[in-house]
């Protein structure tokens, strides 16, 4: 599967879908391609992962960084559609601390406005 990133308005919610393999050869595209929708205003991301077959600590490096820029500007990131792969990395590296995965976008829009 080639390494893609789309996105799209969702409520109030930008909406970020990447596709393939998060490593040292994709992580720079997927810095700029975050920083962008930032830039753009996205400010309330919510990512889903259902479609990346592996995630190394490169790409988790983006991943956190893109989460300290939201926060510096009272933004949030949360996560949807985590395969097993990728959800043990989040375990393993403890991001489960940080990140919030969720099983659906409704289930992360849900708790999100709880907040």
């Amino acid at each position: 599967m080639e390494f893609a990133v789309e996105h799209r308005v969702e409520k109030d919610f930008t909406v970020v879908k990447i596709s393939g393999e998060i490593d040292v050869f994709t992580s720079p595209r997927l810095r700029e391609m975050m920083l962008g929708i930032i830039d753009d205003g996205g400010l309330h991301l919510i990512v889903d992962l259902g479609e990346v077959t592996f995630l190394d600590s490169t790409g988790l490096g983006v991943l956190v960084g893109v989460y300290h820029r939201l926060r510096a500007r009272d933004g949030s990131m949360s996560f949807m559609g985590v395969n097993d792969r990728v959800r043990r990395v989040f375990h393993v590296t403890q991001l489960t601390k940080i990140f919030v995965l969720h099983g659906s976008l409704e289930d992360a829009i849900a708790a999100r406005r709880a907040t």
